[in-house]
């Protein structure tokens, strides 16, 4: 595995210290504040599309969320440099709960929702290891050997599918589409950089 990258440690380093204020009771309300409110709330405030995606909500999303950034992020990191990885993430991050405030309110399915988490990002960055490394091999949790990521990372956006339209009030609570914003804003910034890239 490749060595943590700058970036990627300063991300790991705020989200943590976020994590801990609220395990703490040191700044107990940070999820009230910076998580991301639906368009119709009285509290949404248009910041938090930038904040939802530093405040993680329990220690599984953390561990989970935290981890994949270190594996993947580092890699993409280390080929594109910090300003363009940066760039990609903040734009998943931001795009996920944008598409996610725009699919409850646009379907009424929540108008009021309430989301947080990296995990949009995170979903971003699975699509952009994807794309610039489909032989790389993967591993999930309880699965004893490495994965194609072309077959592993369209396995895992398929399951969240499954979840998000079938389970997803349940296991993903508001942020069912928050998943699935991610990894289409990063589809789209992946195409798009492919395909400039071959006209250069």
């Amino acid at each position: 595995m490749m060595p943590i990258t700058e970036t990627v440690k300063h991300l790991i380093i705020i989200n943590v210290l976020i994590f801990l204020c609220m395990l703490l009771s040191i700044y107990p309300q940070a999820l009230e504040v910076f998580g991301l409110y639906g368009f119709q709330d009285p509290n949404f405030r248009w910041f938090q599309l930038f904040t939802n995606m530093f405040v993680n909500g329990n220690i599984l999303q953390i561990l989970f969320n935290m981890y994949a950034l270190y594996s993947l992020g580092s890699t993409l990191e280390h080929f594109w440099g910090q300003h363009k990885f940066m760039f990609f993430y903040i734009s998943c991050g931001i795009g996920a709960g944008l598409i996610s405030n725009v699919i409850n309110q646009v379907f009424q399915i929540n108008p009021i929702s309430f989301v947080y988490g990296s995990t949009g990002a995170i979903f971003g960055l699975l699509i952009a290891f994807g794309f610039m490394f489909p032989e790389a091999g993967l591993m999930f949790f309880f699965i004893p050997y490495p994965i194609k990521a072309k077959y592993f990372i369209p396995g895992i956006i398929a399951l969240d599918l499954v979840f998000s339209f079938g389970l997803g009030p349940i296991i993903h609570g508001d942020g069912r589409f928050e998943h699935i914003g991610g990894a289409l804003v990063g589809f789209i910034m992946m195409s798009f950089w492919k395909k400039n890239q071959y006209k250069n």
